[in-house]
C-alpha cells in the first residue's frame, strides 16, 4: 500500500475547475483523433494508421498531466479519485473513486 500511496503522491491532481477548464482542450485533442481514425478508408494499412493515430491522441493527453484510461477515456485524477470523461459527452459529469474504475461512476450533482 506505501507503494500505490507513493505514486498517488506523483500524479498530477486536478480541482474540478482546473479540470473543466483544461476539459475543452482534451475534447479538441479526442474528436481530431476519432475524425481521424473514422476517415481512415478500408485498406491493409488502416489499422497501422489508426492504432498510430490513438498512440498519438494518447500522448497529447498524457502531455496534459490527465490519464488515459481507455480508447477515448480519459480521468483528471482529483486526489481521492477521478473525474471521468469519455468522448462524446459534452462535459465533465462523472466522478469514480480509485478502486471502483468506469463500471463506479457516478454522476456529478
Amino acid at each position: 500500500m506505501a507503494r500505490r500511496s507513493a505514486a498517488l503522491n506523483d500524479r498530477k491532481t486536478f480541482t474540478y475547475e482546473q479540470a473543466a477548464a483544461l476539459l475543452p482542450q482534451a475534447r479538441r485533442i479526442t474528436a481530431d483523433a476519432v475524425l481521424a481514425v473514422e476517415a481512415l478508408p478500408e485498406t491493409e494499412s488502416a489499422a497501422t494508421e489508426s492504432e498510430q493515430i490513438i498512440t498519438d491522441w494518447a500522448g497529447a493527453i498524457i502531455e496534459l498531466g490527465i490519464e488515459v484510461k481507455g480508447l477515448w477515456l480519459i480521468d483528471f485524477d482529483c486526489g481521492s479519485g477521478y473525474y471521468c470523461w469519455q468522448h462524446p459527452e459534452p462535459s465533465l459529469q462523472y466522478f469514480h473513486g480509485y478502486e471502483e474504475g468506469f463500471g463506479g461512476r457516478v454522476k456529478l450533482q
